[in-house]
């Protein structure tokens, strides 16, 4: 077989982009109904913050626990265990017995996202070509927010007609079918031919895929990642999850169109995605781009806080956009920087770790925001709040940068 034969094609980027943004689809689209689940359930804003606690928290704790064990399985096996446990997951919160199965539920599909990262990562690596690999990495990354493009428009037009459990249950059947695609893709695309390793890779062979006997600069990479992650995702999800909401009763808008919100920050977290994963094929350092998102996201948190103050749509939608164009586009840099610096036998355990850390900030951003919108302080606590998060993290980026330079 020739290499352009070879090259692996649209199905493949197409599965790593689901695989990916599968299992957040359930959080997504009770974000987008929100008010109406809030409703119907009879529950508090700091009781459905939980809900996005639960997702997260079981998603932390399944990055840190099964990287190990995920470096150690078969592509297709993952695949079915992310496609097969969102399908559940999504089938749970479609049966009509009330908060506490809803809560099972979204920690069911938090343990599926406990596997995309690692698997999807080790992918690119053993059967797509170098020249490809940094690029599709925006691409697949993205499937985070076209699942949030997804949940944010599907859930609430559904809604309208079979109610959001229906809604639920079609994401379902999506996921099913989705899972029998990725086995037949997985099947027809080979891995790449095996090459004879550097020295260095194959001390680093010998000595174990634990990150304890990864090099220090690896070490220092993966943990430096991990904790930009952390207080990103307190941002992100602080206001992923309570977006809907606010726009819904802060500034009146209706289920669909405070759905609508969350939508265009993926559509343009998506572009986002794709365009600094270009940047960082074409050799941009990752500490630059994370301290030009903080410093956009800082700015976004800014936005949102001024929009409730002065009543105004158009500044809630200049903030939707710097939050997708920054925030939610936090994610590709710090995948891109471990595939310059972690070898493949690792990727799955510093991916595990790295996404580890998103997902705990991802579980204390929502608990956090619905205890501050639930109190006196209301929205204009929690914008606050998400200011000084990403400001952290502006600070965080700018050391970086400073130490990058200094090694030079």
């Amino acid at each position: 077989m020739s290499a352009k034969e070879a090259r692996p094609g649209f199905g493949l980027l197409a599965i790593l982009l689901s695989a990916v943004g599968i299992a957040p689809l359930l959080n997504y689209g009770l974000s987008a109904t929100s008010d109406l689940v809030i409703r119907d359930l009879g529950i508090t804003e700091s009781q459905f913050g939980l809900l996005a606690t639960v997702c997260f928290g079981c998603a932390a704790i399944g990055n840190a626990v099964f990287g190990r064990f995920a470096d150690r399985q078969p592509d297709s096996r993952l695949m079915l265990i992310i496609f097969g446990a969102t399908a559940a997951a999504l089938g749970l919160a479609g049966v009509d017995s009330g908060y506490a199965l809803l809560l099972v539920a979204v920690g069911v599909s938090g343990f599926a996202q406990s596997f995309p990262n690692g698997v999807t990562n080790r992918i690119l690596v053993q059967r797509v070509p170098s020249e490809q690999r940094i690029g599709w990495t925006g691409i697949k990354q993205s499937g985070v927010q076209v699942s949030q493009l997804v949940g944010s428009v599907g859930f609430p037009l559904l809604a309208a007609v079979i109610g959001w459990r229906g809604a639920s249950l079609a994401g379902a059947v999506l996921a099913a079918g989705l899972a029998i695609f990725a086995m037949r893709i997985l099947a027809a695309t080979p891995l790449l031919p095996a090459r004879e390793p550097s020295p260095a890779i194959r001390t680093e062979q010998k000595s174990g895929n634990s990150i304890a006997s990864a090099a220090p600069s690896a070490r220092y990479i993966i943990y430096t990642l991990t904790l930009f992650g952390f207080i990103n995702g307190v941002g992100v999800q602080a206001t992923n999850v309570y977006l809907a909401l606010f726009a819904v009763r802060e500034l009146h808008f209706s289920l669909v169109a405070g759905g609508l919100t969350a939508a265009v920050a993926g559509v343009v977290g998506v572009s986002a995605r794709v365009g600094w994963g270009r940047m960082m094929a074409r050799g941009v350092p990752a500490p630059k781009l994370l301290l030009l998102l903080a410093t956009l996201a800082s700015c976004g948190g800014v936005s949102f806080l001024l929009s409730e103050h002065l009543h105004s749509a158009l500044l809630l939608w200049v903030a939707v956009t710097l939050h997708g164009a920054s925030a939610l586009g936090v994610s590709v840099v710090l995948m891109a920087g471990l595939l310059r610096a972690v070898p493949a036998n690792r990727l799955g355990s510093a991916s595990g770790i790295v996404s580890a850390g998103q997902f705990a900030g991802f579980t204390v951003g929502p608990l956090a925001m619905g205890l501050l919108v639930g109190s006196a302080g209301g929205f204009t606590a929690g914008w606050i709040s998400v200011i000084g998060v990403y400001l952290c993290c502006t600070v965080l980026g700018l050391f970086l940068v400073i130490r990058a330079a200094r090694r030079k």
